[in-house]
């Protein structure tokens, strides 16, 4: 198809057409099945350089005003007819790009759900800051709690991020270390 998109932002491979662009994002919508919002799409999109930030607000605004995806208060959702484009038209797509973008709508939503139900708690101390991460269990019980003292916030801003993109992995890995399944920790460094 033809460019009619800005490219400002985009890799090679990206998209570069209005139309695929919308497909795109009913596509994910499709796909991940869960609410998204504006921001989240943003950050699928520019974060892999899938479609230029401009393009991609203009093809939810547009897909929005068509009936093809519904705001929520959660987020945006797929509305049968945008299901209906994702289903026909996503081949259409390059491969990498709907790879790309669902890798990126799965670890977005990934997050969500980690935020939603462990924590990280953030503290300024003498000479540095302290970090306590919560695993929970469930019903109000932490099933572990790490604190540790970093220099900075930067580092503390850090420590959260990262704990957040995985905090099962972190779960298992802590445990296998002090029930000393050195199997299991050699396993996860491989991987």
């Amino acid at each position: 198809m033809a460019q009619n998109a800005f490219s400002g932002g985009v890799d090679p491979g990206g998209l570069w057409n209005k139309n695929d662009i919308r497909v795109l994002i009913c596509y994910i919508l499709s796909s991940v099945n869960a609410p998204l919002s504006k921001e989240d799409l943003c950050e699928i999109l520019q974060g892999k350089a899938l479609a230029n930030y401009f393009e991609g607000e203009d093809a939810l605004a547009a897909l929005e005003a068509l009936g093809h995806v519904e705001s929520t208060p959660e987020g945006y959702r797929i509305a049968a007819t945008g299901r209906e484009i994702a289903q026909s038209l996503d081949t259409q797509l390059p491969l990498s790009v709907r790879d790309k973008a669902l890798e990126a709508a799965v670890r977005l939503l990934a997050e969500a759900r980690a935020r939603r139900e462990h924590r990280v708690e953030i503290a300024e101390c003498p000479g540095g800051f302290q970090v306590a991460c919560h695993i929970s269990g469930g019903g109000g019980v932490d099933l572990m709690s790490v604190d540790l003292y970093v220099p900075d916030r930067l580092q503390a801003q850090l420590v959260e991020k990262n704990f957040y993109e995985g905090p099962e992995e972190i779960y298992r890995l802590l445990l296998a270390a002090l029930t000393g399944d050195r199997a299991y920790a050699e396993e996860f460094f491989k991987g």
